[in-house]
């Protein structure tokens, strides 16, 4: 718990126009029983199989140092309660006083794949040099982006937010909220779909971002994409007054020159906007340098110390989920070992993508193979067959062997290998537990084995049974 309260009574007695009888501090801001932590102000807020107010007892018990309710509550003081007509929309006015009460520079980072590690990465950068509040995990809807700011503290010096949608008009809402000096926007490809008639609208969908900046702000593009000019016309049109575009193109501001990929880091030679730098991302992948690229346009926007960032980025670690390794030792005696890298957080065909590239860039041991653990990406609409079929030829050149895969999509994946990839072995499942058993039951020393699906397909499952065969952990914990 910080020293320094989050929020006072009195300060929410302003907020909502209530009135307070009791002075109290709280130092968090949270929605979730189970992870409050004590000091939180808790928010009960409900849903249509859901109230909150059957929650606020439990919030207290914990610690929870007040809560914002529509109403008075059994067992509860009322001296803590901070009584509202909406409990969501006290989030988004609290949400709103934390922003108004800060004076720094805000960046909000959004695109079609990339958004959480690209925040993490502008995270770690500008952690290096002042205090630094971004939003969690992937808090970046209408609840999430209300709350990361309602958690933001007043001391803050600089601040990093993730804008996700996938309707149009969403991101118009939360940028209100937000109100960036920067704005990135990582890449657009085909996600959601099912929501949109194609990528064009996709990519105005995510223009929305530039339509509340700050000042008119700076918008961060990637020049690679070939949506950049209908992006940076929007921005233009929107009002934002500096446009830096980041990528592989020699005409980039922030341009990559060479990169090179080891075990566990990416090592990288860009320009940014004229001069030549070399840093270290402690990530592996293509992707993650694309991504470095676009951290390092927005730091030099706002005047943030390029190089103490750089240090930054080397000390990244990979999310749960989101491209985190791991070496397994499934057979103490014989030292064997398998690789697993965990991109169970969901999936669409751009990350789809990058993921299976990565893999790709690995290294096998004694006769190790590359394996992919697939299973169906969702919200593709109509295109969803074709799009899945599509992964064939890039995980072909990623000289993956095996395939294993779930989800009626990917059986059409599945059948394709059969017919057109011969050297490649697919093993197709109806259900995620034969997968399972399957997956274990092949492993062989040497091997890497991505797994990667939407959240849907609970692959995460698959990763903790692959964990859960991990020797070397059992003999430390027998040894404890």
């Amino acid at each position: 718990m910080s020293l320094l309260p989050l929020w006072t009574s009195k300060e929410l007695e302003t907020i909502f126009g209530i009135e307070v009888t009791k002075n109290w501090n709280s130092y968090g801001v949270s929605i979730d029983t189970r992870t409050i932590e004590k000091g939180d102000l808790f928010f009960a807020l409900s849903g249509p199989n859901f109230d909150g107010h059957n929650y606020v007892k439990t919030a207290f018990d914990s610690g929870a140092a007040g809560a914002i309710v529509t109403k008075k509550v059994d067992g509860v003081p009322t001296e803590r309660l901070i009584i509202v007509e909406d409990v969501m929309q006290a989030l988004i006015k609290l949400g709103k006083a934390g922003r108004d009460r800060v004076n720094i520079p805000i960046i909000a980072v959004t695109g079609s794949v990339g958004k959480t590690g690209t925040k993490e990465a502008l995270k770690a950068a500008l952690s290096r040099h002042k205090k630094t509040h971004a939003s969690v995990l992937s808090y970046n809807n209408d609840v999430g982006v209300p709350l990361s700011l309602a958690r933001m503290p007043y001391d803050t010096e600089y601040g990093v937010f993730e804008l996700g949608m996938n309707h149009a008009g969403e991101l118009r809402d939360l940028v209100k909220l937000v109100r960036p000096d920067v704005s990135i926007v990582t890449t657009v490809e085909l996600a959601h779909s099912e929501f949109f008639e194609n990528v064009e609208e996709i990519a105005d969908a995510k223009a929305e971002i530039f339509t509340s900046m700050n000042n008119g702000g700076t918008a961060v593009l990637n020049i690679d994409n070939p949506h950049f000019e209908r992006l940076k016309k929007k921005a233009l049109e929107a009002g934002v007054k500096n446009i830096i575009s980041f990528g592989n193109n020699e005409n980039a501001d922030v341009r990559l020159m060479r990169h090179f990929f080891h075990d566990t880091c990416s090592c990288v030679i860009a320009q940014i906007i004229g001069r030549v730098m070399t840093y270290k991302v402690g990530m592996l992948g293509y992707h993650w340098v694309m991504n470095s690229l676009a951290v390092l346009a927005a730091v030099d926007a706002i005047g943030a110390d390029l190089g103490l960032s750089g240090l930054g980025l080397a000390e990244l670690q990979p999310l749960a989920g989101r491209g985190r390794r791991e070496r397994i030792y499934f057979d103490i005696a014989s030292d064997a070992s398998f690789l697993l890298i965990d991109e169970s957080y969901n999936a669409n065909p751009a990350s789809m993508i990058a993921a299976i590239k990565t893999l790709g860039e690995c290294e096998t041991e004694n006769v190790g193979r590359k394996i992919a653990v697939l299973s169906d990406m969702g919200e593709l609409g109509d295109q969803a067959g074709q799009l899945h079929c599509e992964l064939a030829p890039v995980l072909d050149k990623a000289d993956v062997e095996q395939v294993f895969a779930v989800g009626p999509h990917m059986k059409q994946l599945a059948d394709l290998i059969v017919h057109q990839y011969p050297t490649m072995q697919v093993n197709y499942f109806n259900d995620r537990d034969a997968l399972e058993r399957a997956v274990l039951h092949d492993v062989r020393d040497g091997d890497v084995i991505m797994v990667k699906g939407s959240n849907s397909g609970g692959m995460s499952s698959v990763v903790k049974k692959l964990q859960s065969l991990d020797k070397k952990q059992d003999l430390q914990l027998a040894t404890i």
